[in-house]
């Protein structure tokens, strides 16, 4: 049995339109929740947001506390009407449907918790079960269906444990197989790893690419953690006070950030150039001339740079930096105190300079690919 995302009202895309078209799609969406108290003023939690989630892709949606995020999601399943704006899931704008056409919409829609959401009564079966006996599955079709997901989720063995006796991690996968149990096309992940550990905070999100890449669902993913886009996201959108102030790729958000904000958060995952504080603790730790050597996948080589300077015969260490990964492509910044004659160090920056963007430290100046400051 496939039962799909169930959308109501007409006109229906045709199956070609709905395979082309992103299968969600925000215009313009505003949230403005009323004063709380007299005097108070209203608060917009989501501000004139535009996104596109296309089918078959992991959407990272990453902010701090307060930038609108949980209340995104809440739009986007319905659970929340939306002040203004359109909300289109599959095609059809769900702001205009009714809370009786909402509910097959919902079914089409996983979602999954930080604190997982289990009834501590029912048993892990009982718990998968839950939303297939709500949408009228027999008890054939739910026996196969909860067979199946606890196998995917390697939790075979523990059918009829209850949620007490499992692990964060465990519980946490209870909590996937209910989402994916009616077979949906979206499945939302609310801060889905915050409540763990980083080894199973590892596991879970192995766990949602398999998700992903084998049955076909698209995720969106709500958090805080850079480490949690960097592993499982292919598009990013960062959030602040409500509005989306960067989106892309997430190897071009990464390695390029534009905003600030997203700056401070590519920061809390790899160290850039060194700010002018950290320049002078490096300096009264190392002699020899820094300099930071960026890379970004394509653009350079961290072999080629550490062999030029091999060959000029200066002697250089690493001091500061990193280089990240993300799905095969590299970026980063390294930077090395490097030692030599002022003739040979110049000549040796000036050459990695043409492949490679250099910045000595001190000098405010950088090197560019051609060479020049």
């Amino acid at each position: 049995m496939n039962r799909a995302l169930r959308l109501p009202r007409r006109p229906i895309p045709t199956p070609t339109e709905r395979y082309t078209m992103p299968i969600v799609a925000l215009t313009d969406v505003t949230k403005t929740y009323p004063p709380t108290a007299k005097g108070a003023s209203s608060v917009t939690a989501v501000d004139t947001v535009s996104l596109e989630v296309e089918r078959g892709d992991v959407f990272g949606i990453i902010g701090y506390s307060g930038a609108g995020k949980s209340t995104l999601v809440r739009l986007i399943n319905a659970l929340e009407p939306a002040t203004g704006g359109s909300i289109l899931v599959d095609g059809v704008d769900i702001t205009k449907l009714s809370e009786r056409e909402l509910r097959g919409v919902r079914g089409g829609i996983g979602m999954i918790f930080q604190q997982f959401n289990l009834f501590a009564s029912k048993t892990v079966k009982a718990n998968i079960a839950y939303p297939l006996k709500l949408a009228g599955w027999s008890k054939a079709e739910i026996d196969e269906r909860v067979a199946e997901l606890l196998a995917f989720v390697g939790l075979a063995d523990k059918a009829k444990a209850y949620p007490e006796q499992l692990s964060g991690g465990q519980k946490q996968r209870v909590g996937i197989a209910r989402a994916l149990a009616p077979r949906p096309a979206i499945l939302l992940a609310d801060e889905a790893t915050s409540a763990l550990d980083p080894q199973t905070t590892h596991e879970v999100l192995a766990l949602l690419k398999r998700v992903n890449e084998e049955q076909g669902v698209t995720i969106i993913v709500i958090t805080h953690e850079m480490d949690v886009i960097q592993t499982i996201a292919t598009t990013v959108a960062v959030m602040e006070n409500g509005r989306v102030i960067e989106r892309g790729d997430v190897f071009d958000v990464f390695s390029n950030p534009q905003h600030p904000a997203s700056q401070r958060f590519v920061g809390t995952i790899i160290k850039g150039v060194p700010s002018p504080a950290e320049s002078a603790a490096l300096r009264a730790r190392h002699d020899g001339r820094l300099a930071t050597f960026s890379f970004r996948d394509g653009d350079s080589s961290q072999a080629q740079v550490l062999l030029d300077l091999a060959q000029a015969g200066v002697q250089f260490e690493l001091v500061f930096g990193g280089i990240n990964d993300i799905r095969g492509r590299a970026f980063g910044h390294l930077t090395l105190a490097i030692r030599g004659t002022d003739a040979a160090v110049d000549a040796v920056l000036q050459q990695i300079g043409a492949h490679t963007t250099v910045t000595e430290l001190g000098l405010d100046t950088s090197i560019d690919q051609e060479g020049t400051r």
